[in-house]
Parts: structure tokens; sequence; C-alpha cells
């Protein structure tokens, strides 16, 4: 996956876990691995402006998706491959961001998390005008962002018992040669 990121809010933001779970939406959706993704991060002045352009609504919003290129999550299996494709860009706007997250008491991070994986699946098509639209799309994004904190711990956990391994060798002068011992 190509995904670009560029940080025009003046918000300090965690970037790379903004690429990282986006690319992991992408891939709980089967996007080909040379799809490519733009992320623009925003401030609440330029998102009302965007918000008002696009959809004819006052003020900022959270996420705003605008999709490139139409494809087909996942495909059929007898359908060819249709190869790279630009998605199209996600803004977001963390100043916003921020403010939902604090209503909902939760870190702001997690708030993005969800923003993203949100804006990934506008991207491929998913909507939440209609009950059964939100209903799917909605219980989507929740089992991907699960799943994403779920891969996290586990990357977590493995970080750390890399980390306890390897004081021990050091400890005990392991050089990482040939282990067998002669008898």
């Amino acid at each position: 996956m190509s995904i670009e990121i560029s940080n025009e809010s003046g918000v300090d933001v965690d970037e790379v876990m903004l690429v990282a779970v986006a690319g992991f939406a992408l891939e709980a959706m089967d996007v080909h691995p040379a799809a490519e993704l733009s992320m623009v991060l925003v401030d609440d002045e330029t998102m009302a402006e965007l918000h008002l352009r696009w959809m004819d609504l006052p003020g900022p919003t959270d996420v705003m998706s605008f999709p490139m290129d139409e494809l087909t999550p996942g495909g059929r299996p007898d359908a060819p491959d249709p190869g790279p494709a630009m998605l199209g860009d996600i803004v977001l706007c963390p100043s916003f961001a921020a403010a939902q997250a604090a209503s909902a008491q939760h870190p702001v991070d997690h708030e993005l998390v969800i923003l993203t994986v949100h804006g990934v699946l506008h991207l491929l098509g998913y909507d939440h005008a209609e009950p059964e639209e939100e209903k799917e799309m909605f219980g989507l994004q929740g089992r991907i962002v699960d799943d994403w904190y779920v891969e996290q711990r586990r990357d977590e956990s493995r970080r750390r018992q890399e980390a306890r391994d390897s004081s021990l060798l050091d400890r005990i002068g392991f050089t990482g040669g040939d282990t067998r011992r002669d008898r």
C-alpha cells in the first residue's frame, strides 16, 4: 500500500499510527497491495469549507472521504485482478476529533483510529445513510478497529519478549554463534 499523509492541521498527531491503521483497514478489506491512498489532516476552518462545499452542511466535521476509483472489496473469485488503483483522499480534522474524544471519554488517538477506518470504508463504497447500511458499515468498522488493537497488543507483547530475550542473552554472554556442544 502506498499511503501518503500531510498534516496541515497545526495539531501534533501520530502520523505513523494513522498510516498503519489505514494500511491495516485496507488489508482487512482485501484491497490490492499496490493501491494508493492520500490522507490530509486539516484545521477546523478548512474542514468547515470542505464540508460546506461538498456536503452543503455548515461547520466542520470529523472526517470526509473523496473516492477516486470505484473498487469492490474482495471482488469476485473469477474476476481478473483489478490491479493497483488510486483510492482517493481521506480528510481528517484532529481538533474536531479531539472534541469528540473528550465527549466520548476516550483518547484522541482512539478517535483518530476510528475515523481513519471510517474514512477508508467510505472510500470503498460503504455508507450509513440507511439503517441497514449503517448497521453493516459500523459493524465492519468496529471489527476492523477491534482487530487493529488485537494486532497492536500482539506486536507490543512480541517486542517485550524480544527485549527480555535479548537482555537474557546479553547477560549470559551469548554471541549468536553455533550453540551445539561437542560431547
